[in-house]
């Protein structure tokens, strides 16, 4: 690694690390939660847990310590049979929150951009887009 990258700070860093990451997932689970269409899918959900697994992949998503563990995104939720409008509405539930909490811009668009890569691999497969 080179100075010039050693001086550089990961999106997590600017945002303010595990604390901002943890604010991010409190509130957007506050939206989710409340929405009627998609509420359903946390029913059974151990919240705990499923905020400490959205933690540590936002974590890595923004250039944090990588120390997720868990399932990948294809295998945790292709039996959920999720719809592309609900990936959409989730999106902007995360979105929403990053506007509200005051990420850069820059920071919203690398997480966009990491949302339409992995889209694949959450929406549930041979759907039609709605």
């Amino acid at each position: 690694m080179t100075v010039t990258e050693q001086s550089i700070p990961s999106h997590y860093d600017r945002i303010g690390g595990a604390a901002a990451v943890k604010a991010a997932v409190d509130v957007f689970y506050g939206r989710v939660l409340d929405d009627p269409e998609l509420v359903g899918y946390f029913a059974d959900i151990d919240m705990v847990g499923q905020r400490r697994h959205l933690a540590l992949m936002l974590t890595v998503v923004l250039g944090g310590p990588n120390e997720y563990a868990g399932r990948g995104l294809a295998e945790a939720h292709q039996p959920l049979a999720i719809p592309p409008a609900h990936y959409e509405l989730v999106g902007a539930h995360l979105l929403a929150t990053l506007t509200q909490l005051g990420v850069p811009v820059d920071v919203q668009d690398h997480v966009r951009a990491v949302l339409v890569q992995v889209r694949d691999q959450v929406v549930a497969s041979g759907r039609p887009d709605a």
